[in-house]
């Protein structure tokens, strides 16, 4: 079968009406109902995923330059996060979660009805574009707020300031985030899908990939698997551009993307990262 050939066969399966996915979904709803219905299940699932994804990374940090065939990817290979800076941004995280996020969850669970859970699962096609146009959506979002909070001072000192307290950015320093800023990104995070009505399986898709995404940026590494070497033409930023934004805060201020950073002149290179 040729590479053409190839692409060929995926693009039907991507646009078949009888998605491969059917029976996963079906498995979903049928055996989770209940589960899946329910306003803290998305909060439970982002959540889990962040701190399951911060793992890798941390025992990257914690063993450091005795794994020299991973510490060789290190962005600034001198500057390990240390165990208060850790502990800080472990507890930083509790603390907006128990007082923030979990509260609000409870609160939407009293008034909110369980949502109902659609029979047919979105195509593979459907899937991926619309995690794409969340993340594409989320992108602009957040490049003009966190553009403003660097530009107006009282936001940046009042908001913003604590996410730059570590020039050397690591995965646990993701959500090392002022309550604003936290509640900021989880309201367009959960508005979004519902914007741009997405099925249930692609909203909870997107953010998973939106929290994989995000921890990437920040954990420190330039990997050969890295987002930002699987695609092409440099359009997506990764975790050596905003590396870059965290020494040099007035540029990389798109969190995924370089595009608008690019219209705007506000792109750097991540050759402008020098090691101490």
């Amino acid at each position: 079968m040729t590479q053409v050939r190839v692409f060929e066969t995926i693009w039907e399966v991507c646009q078949t009406q009888d998605s491969v996915l059917q029976p996963l979904w079906d498995y979903m709803r049928l055996n989770h109902s209940e589960t899946l219905r329910s306003p803290l299940f998305p909060v439970i699932l982002t959540v889990a995923s962040y701190f399951v994804l911060c793992v890798p990374y941390l025992v990257c940090d914690m063993v450091g330059k005795k794994w020299p065939a991973i510490y060789q990817y290190k962005i600034q290979p001198n500057k390990l996060p240390t165990t208060a800076m850790l502990l800080h941004c472990g507890g930083v995280t509790l603390y907006n979660h128990l007082l923030l996020v979990f509260p609000a969850a409870a609160a939407q669970w009293l008034w909110r009805p369980p949502v109902p859970l659609p029979e047919q699962a979105p195509t593979l096609l459907e899937l991926a574009g619309g995690v794409t146009a969340n993340l594409l959506l989320f992108d602009l979002q957040y490049f003009i707020w966190h553009f403003l909070h660097h530009k107006i001072r009282w936001l940046y000192v009042t908001f913003h300031a604590i996410h730059h307290n570590y020039s050397a950015p690591f995965a646990l320093a993701t959500q090392c985030l002022g309550g604003w800023e936290l509640v900021t990104v989880g309201f367009w995070t959960t508005l979004n899908p519902v914007l741009l009505r997405c099925h249930l399986l692609t909203t909870w898709m997107f953010m998973v990939v939106h929290v994989y995404v995000s921890v990437e940026d920040h954990c420190g590494y330039d990997f050969p698997w890295s987002t930002s070497r699987l695609i092409p033409f440099g359009v997506y930023g990764g975790p050596s551009k905003h590396d870059v934004h965290h020494q040099k805060p007035n540029t990389n201020f798109a969190p995924h993307f370089s595009h608008w950073d690019k219209l705007f002149g506000t792109h750097a290179d991540f050759s402008f990262a020098e090691t101490q």
